[in-house]
C-alpha cells in the first residue's frame, strides 16, 4: 500500500474536525514541546483517538487493527528489537513475503517507516492502533522475554550468587525485575503478586480489582528475583523467617510510580506484593470521586464543619485513602494547619504536615494522633482507627474544636455505628462526635471503546423492579485491545452517604439497634451502597454484575 505523504493537521482541517485556528494553535504549541501533533490536538481535547484513527483509516486507507484478535507468532516480534519497538511506538503483527505489517500509533511518521525498513529489511505496511493498545500489547510480547531468555542462559547458582548479580543495571536479573514493574504500570495493574510454589513462581497483576496471571517462571529464578526485590526496597536480604515492610520510587516514561513492597514468609519461600501508586496522577478533586449529585452536596458539607468526625469506611483497596486526600486537598488552605498522621503516607500534600508511623519505636496512631494534638491543628486526618485508644482519642479530639477525618474497615454506613460500640466508645460520644459517615466500594467501569446496548434479560429486570429501575436497554463492554478483552477499563466508586442529624444522634444515645438505625437513615434519605450501583448502571456506567459482585458479596 503507497501512503499518500499527506500532512495530519491539513487532513482533520480539509474534514472539518478541528479549525484553522486550533491547527495553528497546536502547531505553535508543537514547536516548543516537540510533540506529536496527534497527542497534542487529543491532549488539548480537539479530537478523540477514534477521530483520529477513523480520518486516517477512511482518508488515507490505512487499515485499523484490533492486536488482541492476533495471535502473534514470537519470532516476528523479533524482527524488530524491543527498544524500537518502544521509541517509535510500534508492533509488527504479520509477515507475507518480503512485507511486514506494523502496527502504529502513528502511522504517518515516515522517519520511523523508513527507519524500520533499514532495519529489517522488508518493505513495511503500516496499520493503526490505539497508543493504549500499543502500549499493552508491546508490554506483553516483548515483556520480559528477552531477560529471562538471557538470565536461562547465564544463570548462577543460589551458591555462587555474587551482589552484582543483583544490583548491576546491565544484568539479566536487574532488566527482568524492572520490565516486571514496567509492564504492570503499562497495562495499569495496581498490585503485583510474586507467589512462590512447590515447582514455579507466578506474577500475577491485579487490573481493574481482579487478579490474573502474567507469567509462570522457572523455580530456579525466585531466590534471584526476591533478593533483587528486598534490596530496591531496601529491606533485610538475608532474613527470609519474618514478614518486612519497604518502598521503591522509580520513573518510567516520564511518570514517577511509588511502590509500597511487603515480604511474608510461605511454605515454599517468600510472597512479595508490591502495591503500584502513579504520583503522575496527583490527588483527585472531590467533584472527581463519582459520587451523586446529592452525594458530593452531602460530602462537602461535612467536612466544611469546623469540628466532629467523619468516617470513611469499606474493605481494603476500596479507595477510602483517595477519598480521605481529595477532601484534605479540598480543606487545604492556608489559615488551616491540617496534621495527619499515616501508615504510611502515600501522596505528599503540599502545606500538609504529614507524620509517618513507626510502631517499632513507639510512634503508633495513638500516640501520634495524642502528640499531634499539642501542635494546634484545625483538621487531623488518621490514616485508620484500628483499636479502641485511637477510637478514643480520635473521638475526643472532635469534641475539642478539631475537624477529625479517618477511615475504618466495616461493610456499611451504619454497621460502623455498632463498631465504634463494640470498640468501647460510649454511645453518648459517637453521638455528639460524628458528623457523618461515608461507605463506599470500587465497581469495574464498562469500557468506552467497546461499551454496547443490550436488552437486560428477565433475571436483571426483576432486580431493577425491586429497587424501583427499570430499562429498556442496559450496557456492557464487547472486550477490546484497550481493555484486554475484559468487557471494563477503569474502575468508579459507589458510595453509601450517611449525615447524622438529630434524630439519629438520639437514636445512637440510646443504644438503638442497627435495623432501627437503617430504617432511620433510609426514611432520611440515605441511598444505600447497592442502589447507588443501581443508579450508576442506568447511567451506563457499570454493571448489575459488578454491583452486586462487590454489594451482596461482602
Amino acid at each position: 500500500m503507497a501512503i499518500v505523504k499527506k500532512r495530519l493537521g491539513d487532513l482533520l482541517v480539509e474534514n472539518n474536525i478541528i479549525s484553522q485556528e486550533q491547527l495553528i494553535e497546536a502547531l505553535a504549541e508543537q514547536r516548543k514541546t516537540k510533540r506529536k501533533l496527534g497527542d497534542l490536538l487529543i491532549s488539548q481535547g480537539y479530537i478523540t483517538e477514534q477521530q483520529l484513527i477513523e480520518v486516517l483509516e477512511f482518508q488515507l486507507g490505512i487499515p485499523h487493527v484490533s492486536l488482541f484478535k492476533y495471535q502473534i507468532d514470537p519470532a516476528i516480534t523479533q524482527i524488530i528489537p524491543e527498544s524500537m519497538a518502544k521509541r517509535y511506538q510500534v508492533l509488527p503483527f504479520m509477515k507475507e513475503g518480503g512485507k511486514l505489517m506494523v502496527a502504529m500509533a502513528d502511522p504517518l511518521d515516515y522517519f520511523a517507516i523508513e527507519d524500520l525498513r533499514m532495519s529489517t529489511g522488508f518493505k513495511i505496511e503500516p496499520a493503526i492502533s490505539t497508543r493504549d493498545e500499543l502500549q499493552r500489547a508491546i508490554a506483553r510480547h516483548y515483556g520480559m522475554r528477552d531477560s529471562m531468555s538471557q538470565m536461562m542462559v547465564e544463570l548462577p547458582t543460589q551458591e555462587e550468587i555474587e551482589e552484582t548479580e543483583i544490583t548491576d543495571e546491565d544484568s539479566p536479573i536487574v532488566r527482568l525485575v524492572n520490565q516486571m514493574i514496567q509492564q504492570a504500570v503499562a497495562l495499569r495493574a495496581s498490585d503485583i503478586h510474586v507467589d512462590p510454589g512447590e515447582n514455579n513462581l507466578s506474577i500475577r497483576y491485579r487490573i481493574d480489582g481482579v487478579l490474573r496471571t502474567e507469567r509462570i517462571i522457572p523455580k530456579q529464578m525466585q531466590g534471584f528475583i526476591t533478593a533483587r526485590l528486598k534490596i530496591m526496597a531496601r529491606l533485610n536480604i538475608a532474613e527470609r523467617r519474618l514478614p518486612q515492610d519497604g518502598r521503591i520510587k522509580m520513573q518510567f516514561d516520564y511518570k514517577m510510580v511509588d511502590i509500597r513492597v511487603s515480604s511474608l514468609p510461605t511454605m515454599h519461600g517468600e510472597k512479595i506484593v508490591l502495591r503500584l501508586l502513579d504520583l503522575s496522577t496527583g490527588v483527585k478533586s472531590v467533584d472527581t470521586l463519582g459520587f451523586s449529585d446529592s452525594n458530593t452536596e452531602a460530602f462537602k458539607d461535612m467536612i466544611a464543619r469546623p469540628y466532629g468526625i467523619l468516617l470513611i469506611t469499606g474493605p481494603t483497596g476500596s479507595g477510602k485513602t483517595t477519598t480521605l486526600y481529595s477532601a484534605l486537598n479540598q480543606l487545604n488552605v492556608e489559615s488551616a494547619n491540617i496534621i495527619t498522621v499515616e501508615d504510611p503516607v502515600e501522596y505528599q500534600l503540599e502545606g500538609v504536615n504529614q507524620v509517618h508511623v513507626n510502631p517499632a519505636i513507639g510512634l503508633t496512631f495513638a500516640a501520634g494522633l495524642r502528640s499531634i494534638l499539642r501542635q494546634d491543628p484545625n483538621i487531623v486526618m488518621v490514616g485508620e482507627i484500628r483499636d479502641t485508644e485511637t477510637a478514643e482519642i480520635a473521638v475526643r479530639a472532635s469534641l475539642t474544636g478539631h475537624l477529625v477525618l479517618s477511615t475504618l474497615h466495616t461493610n456499611d454506613a451504619i454497621s460502623t455505628i455498632s463498631r465504634l460500640r463494640d470498640m468501647g466508645v460510649e454511645p453518648y460520644l459517637i453521638a455528639s462526635s460524628l458528623i457523618g459517615i461515608v461507605a463506599q466500594r470500587l465497581v469495574r467501569r464498562i469500557c468506552p471503546e467497546c461499551k454496547e446496548k443490550y436488552k437486560p434479560s428477565e433475571q436483571e429486570a426483576i432486580m431493577l423492579r425491586n429497587n424501583g429501575l427499570s430499562a429498556e436497554t442496559l450496557q456492557r463492554g464487547r472486550g477490546c485491545g484497550s481493555c484486554n478483552t475484559t468487557g471494563y477499563r477503569g474502575r468508579i466508586a459507589i458510595h453509601e452517604v450517611l449525615t447524622i442529624d438529630d434524630h439519629l444522634r438520639q437514636l445512637i444515645t440510646n443504644a438503638a439497634s442497627v435495623e432501627e438505625l437503617r430504617n432511620a437513615a433510609k426514611a432520611r434519605g440515605m441511598v444505600q451502597l447497592m442502589d447507588d450501583g443501581f443508579l450508576k448502571v442506568g447511567q451506563g456506567l457499570t454493571t448489575l454484575q459488578e454491583v452486586i459482585r462487590e454489594t451482596v458479596s461482602h
